[in-house]
């Protein structure tokens, strides 16, 4: 039996003191209940469209205003830096959504299943950035490790749908699910409020990179290219990259359940934790091996192997092909995510906040446009269109990434 790989002991960022395991153990936590969190809404989209006479469209709002306040959090992480304690910020995040996962538990009305979906996006957000930048401080943005820490991410994304299908069949109120996942969230919040983290760094501060580069990821932030509204292009590029993921990925993530709608319940939320389960395997696979092939590469690589397997589900002839399509997709999106914070961390060191902050609020501005649009789409179109547009997304993710690291070199080789 493969036994799994241990945490490695954390690589302190320039200036920071080793904070030990158990901070890395609480990122880790953050991310499982973060990827749990997000997929609840989503395997219960047919309870709450029931239970709220919401159509496609109504839904798809609920959506957009949830990665409102998801980037509103993101941001807050970038702007925040260095001003706040790192503490507070990243225990307000899992606070934050056991006050959203309460709201919509007990909510009676539309609007107030809407107030709670808000807070829950905002306290997403803040664990998003604040735990990426975390991670990138600590191991220099590493490949390996972040694959690691997006690896627990998908772990709750993998188990949420199993919880809501096994719930439903044996009877259990979705409600319920929402407040146990509350009651876990709320102590995650109190231990990362009071641990000793490392500190952020002020946005003006500029340390020396430390830690090995990551191989592929091409020039350091001084011949990193031009730059756009201040935003150095490269990196720019790669917030275009990370964009194009979110959009395919919550596109699928968002609308997979709906989409079997012809289904039983348990088999659309089974393919949904499928999806999930293959994308946390391809981080776990990543982690082990993205260091030595390139970051770059394998990234680009798996884009495209998403988006091809996206557009094969669609011409399955049978479900069960369907399924096992977006499992493959799954499989090859799990290292997109943490290869792209990776390289842009490569690329400018030293400025984890500011990259984390970039990076995951792209990333938002994804789901922003995406996944809502998918709800209109399906209703003058079909769902199949807008699934359709999830694997075209995948492919621009992988032309963004390739051309950032292309820009990237170029500018490497010309004179200083």
């Amino acid at each position: 039996m493969t036994q799994t790989a241990q945490p490695a002991a954390p690589v302190p960022g320039p200036g920071l003191a080793p904070p030990g395991r158990g901070v890395v153990v609480l990122g880790y936590a953050a991310f499982l209940l973060l990827g749990w969190a997000s997929l609840i809404v989503p395997s219960l989209i047919r309870d709450v469209q029931a239970a709220f006479g919401q159509s496609d469209a109504g839904m798809g709002l609920a959506y957009l205003l949830n990665a409102l306040l998801y980037v509103t959090g993101t941001l807050s992480v970038g702007l925040l830096a260095g001003r706040l304690p790192r503490r507070l910020l990243l225990g307000a995040g899992p606070g934050l959504v056991a006050v959203g996962l309460v709201t919509i538990a007990v909510a009676g009305t539309w609007p107030a299943f809407l107030a709670g979906y808000l807070v829950m996006g905002l306290g997403a957000g803040l664990i998003d950035a604040g735990v990426n930048a975390m991670f990138i401080d600590l191991f220099a943005g590493r490949a390996a490790m972040l694959n690691r820490l997006h690896l627990f991410f998908a772990l709750g994304a993998l188990t949420a749908p199993l919880a809501v299908g096994l719930a439903a069949s044996a009877g259990v109120a979705w409600q319920a699910v929402a407040i146990a996942t509350a009651l876990i969230a709320a102590p995650v919040a109190l231990a990362l409020a009071t641990r000793r983290v490392p500190a952020t760094h002020p946005p003006d501060a500029v340390p020396e990179p430390a830690g090995a580069p990551v191989r592929g990821a091409a020039a350091p932030a001084r011949h990193a290219g031009g730059r756009v509204a201040g935003v150095p292009l490269p990196l720019l590029l790669l917030a275009v990259a990370i964009g194009c993921y979110v959009a395919a990925e919550l596109g699928i993530s968002s609308w997979l359940v709906r989409y079997l709608e012809d289904a039983p319940v348990t088999v659309a939320t089974l393919a949904l934790s499928l999806f999930w389960g293959a994308l946390g395997l391809g981080r776990f696979v990543s982690s082990l091996v993205a260091d030595r092939i390139g970051a770059v590469a394998f990234a680009t690589t798996s884009s495209i192997v998403c988006g091809a397997a996206i557009l094969a589900a669609l011409v399955a002839p049978a479900v069960p092909l369907a399924i096992a399509c977006f499992a493959v997709a799954g499989f090859a999106a799990g290292p997109v995510y943490p290869s792209i914070m990776a390289i842009a961390g490569a690329l400018h060191p030293g400025r984890a906040s500011m990259v984390s902050s970039v990076l995951t609020s792209s990333g938002i501005a994804g789901s922003l446009v995406y996944p809502p649009l998918v709800g209109v789409v399906s209703e003058a179109a079909g769902l199949w269109v807008g699934i359709a547009g999830a694997g075209l997304f995948a492919f621009g993710a992988g032309a963004a990434i390739y051309t950032a690291s292309r820009l990237a070199r170029g500018r490497e080789a010309e004179p200083a």
